[in-house]
């Protein structure tokens, strides 16, 4: 028993002026593990609650369950310092310069930790959502407390600090509903037929099998280009993810039918038209002597 108690009366290091233990050490470290397993237990218990109550996104409940998660290891770590004897505010008033210094470092670091916080709380971005980020299609997979991770349409993983998604313009395509419009556009000659045109691009997007069935889908003539009548098709579509491999078959639906009903695609060409014979203006400046066949 002596030597049971001896060995936690132990002293370890101190910091701050307060002296840390085995024994304060040790309580510190069953605290720090006590939160973790009562984070576990209360995360399976919410996401079970929230199933009752009819929440059926899974991202909305994992990300109740990051932010109950957070809460407690936050209060776990709370209660084990103050275990310790550590007085937190004496501490950082102990290393004021090294506190601010540290700080100014980890500046960016946190903005991401309160962003990913915000985040949380909004549910306005969930893992399973498909977003448009500069210009990016990316699906999140996970939410951390500093950094989401997101797939690309290219099969990429793309780490994207939180104050990104906080400060820049996001589209986020499944927010409300996943309904996505799908766009193609395609160019005819400006002698084709525009009623015939208009017909099949109609029929066309009636018969594609995998589109919404409201809103129906609309054909506008989109504008008057230089080579071309640009048409747009548009249907909706229930899942953004695809949107790559359904505008494809879109784009073949509308080639197969043109080549059946004789409809030209229009390519970008250039018609010169010359006011004088070109061919006296070349023998003129043919030097003298020089045989027709020899240019």
């Amino acid at each position: 028993m002596n030597i049971d108690a001896d060995f936690l009366d132990l002293e370890l290091f101190t910091i701050a002026g307060t002296t840390v233990t085995v024994a304060t050490a040790l309580s510190a470290l069953i605290i720090v593990a006590l939160a973790v397993v009562t984070s576990w237990v209360s995360q399976r218990a919410l996401g079970k609650a929230l199933r009752l109550r009819g929440v059926t996104r899974e991202g909305n409940i994992r990300a109740g369950q990051r932010l109950l998660h957070y809460v407690i290891l936050l209060t776990g770590f709370a209660v084990a310092f103050d275990t310790l004897g550590i007085n937190l505010s004496a501490l950082f008033a102990a290393g004021a310069i090294a506190a601010i210094a540290l700080g100014i470092a980890m500046q960016n670091i946190s903005q991401d930790f309160v962003a990913g916080v915000i985040l949380l709380l909004e549910r306005s971005i969930k893992p399973g959502d498909v977003l448009e980020v500069e210009g990016r299609f990316v699906r999140v997979d996970r939410m951390g407390v500093r950094a989401t991770i997101a797939h690309t349409l290219d099969d990429e993983e793309l780490i994207m600090p939180n104050s990104r998604l906080i400060q820049s313009n996001v589209k986020n395509y499944t927010l409300r509903d996943s309904i996505y419009r799908l766009r193609a556009s395609v160019g005819v000659l400006y002698s084709s037929d525009m009623a015939l045109v208009r017909k099949t691009l109609e029929e066309i997007a009636l018969a594609i099998p995998w589109r919404r069935r409201e809103p129906e889908p609309m054909v506008l003539m989109a504008e008057f280009g230089d080579s071309a009548v640009v048409y747009e098709v548009s249907v909706w579509v229930d899942d953004p993810w695809l949107i790559r491999r359904l505008k494809s078959q879109l784009h073949e639906a509308i080639w197969s039918a043109f080549q059946e009903k004789g409809i030209v695609i229009a390519f970008p060409q250039l018609d010169l038209h010359l006011d004088t014979d070109v061919s006296d203006t070349i023998r003129a400046l043919r030097p003298a002597g020089v045989s027709s066949r020899n240019p």
